[in-house]
């Protein structure tokens, strides 16, 4: 099998760790030919490219493929494209995130080859202005032409997408995120090491928050609902893992409230080291306002620990309340103080949504497992052409 995965930018984040993970199983277990196509690396989330090279994956950087919307380099970039899958002629294209879906699927189109796209993440959302919310609509309903299948990360972006009058449910199929279970199941350091390494000690209640500090990551609600937890529990403590454009803005709200030492910033941590933090914290809590199903709630509960997350998009699927921990509504703070700080103050209810939440997904996720499934499809959309 010969295929060719088109993503707009190979940062880290889940959609891209996702994507090369597929590529990866395909070229070194199942042996196909596979090429990652995407557009430079560029801002302060890190770069996943270094890790493509050193796997030893076919990476083809496009420098017109960018994330912003410029109808003139969208153009070259469309051209570039059709270009590329002309010269590697793949049996089938798999694209990934919005500009590279619309424009991946198109010159599939173009050229007759048969398209799967993956949607991580809905393109049209909340928190979009109106214009860019209604255009990504059309748009994935034009796209919706130029493609065989769908796969999503969840069934809640499969009924967001059919909601919208995209497609129909014949052609969605939902494979969950595969990631290396073993290294949540295993982390490499202990709980002690990291905690040390962080100027924590063993009676602290470490609340952790994996994310971007980017709009609709959800920091704020976090950072306002802290006063009534530390409140409620005064040995808690916030670990926020992550880098982004929003930084400085929560460190001077957290000074502004009095809590700087109740909140630890590691930065940018390499998503080999991710799971050795989730293993120092006591309870993982996910804001973001939108998210198709964000990886760092079945890695938390592989690792044992349980989950306090809004109730969007595909989190319902993973977090099953009262069961592997607590969904509370969307952009609360007073619903999100009150269940992080029942976790923190019970330590025998967060070992008992941790364990289940380990026994429930931690085959679930395994990429290895992810890929088969999508090699699945891949040969059903090849067998109806």
């Amino acid at each position: 099998m010969r295929t060719a995965h088109i993503i707009t930018r190979l940062i880290i984040g889940g959609a891209q760790e996702n994507t090369l993970f597929n590529v990866d199983d395909q070229h070194h277990i199942h042996g196909d030919e596979v090429c990652l196509i995407t557009g430079p690396g560029l801002g302060p989330e890190g770069t996943l490219e270094q890790r493509a090279v050193a796997r030893g994956l076919d990476l083809k950087l496009m420098p017109e493929m960018r994330r912003s919307l410029h109808p003139w380099r969208d153009t070259q970039c469309f051209f570039a494209l059709k270009r590329m899958l002309q010269q590697y002629k793949p049996d089938i294209v798999h694209t990934h995130s919005s500009k590279a879906g619309i424009l991946g699927r198109r010159a599939a189109y173009a050229l007759g080859i048969p398209c799967v796209h993956g949607i991580h993440g809905a393109s049209f959302h909340f928190g979009q202005p109106a214009v860019l919310f209604n255009a990504y609509k059309i748009a994935e309903r034009m796209a919706n032409r130029w493609c065989q299948h769908f796969i999503t990360v969840c069934d809640a972006m499969s009924q967001q997408y059919l909601a919208a009058g995209i497609g129909t449910p014949d052609k969605f199929t939902t494979i969950f995120s595969g990631m290396e279970v073993d290294h949540f199941l295993n982390p490499g350091r202990s709980r002690v090491d990291v905690r040390q390494s962080l100027g924590l000690q063993d009676s602290h209640v470490v609340v952790g928050k994996i994310a971007r500090l980017f709009n609709l990551k959800g920091h704020e609600y976090l950072i306002e609902a802290a006063p009534k937890i530390v409140a409620a529990v005064p040995d808690v403590r916030f670990l926020l893992v992550g880098d982004g454009s929003l930084t400085q803005q929560c460190q001077e709200r957290i000074n502004e409230l009095g809590l700087t030492e109740y909140f630890i910033f590691a930065g940018l941590v390499p998503p080999e080291q991710v799971a050795e933090y989730i293993g120092g914290m006591d309870l993982v809590v996910h804001t973001s306002v939108w998210e198709g199903l964000a990886r760092v709630l079945p890695q938390a509960l592989i690792c044992g620990k349980p989950i306090v997350s809004y109730d969007i998009d595909g989190a319902p699927e993973v977090c099953i309340n009262n069961e592997t921990g607590f969904l509370v509504p969307p952009r609360s703070v007073d619903e999100l103080a009150t269940a992080i700080a029942k976790l923190a103050s019970d330590k025998e209810l967060r070992e008992q949504f941790g364990r289940t939440g380990r026994e429930r997904f931690a085959p679930q996720f395994r990429h290895q497992y992810m890929t088969e499934r999508v090699r699945e499809v891949y040969a059903k959309v090849l067998a109806a052409r």
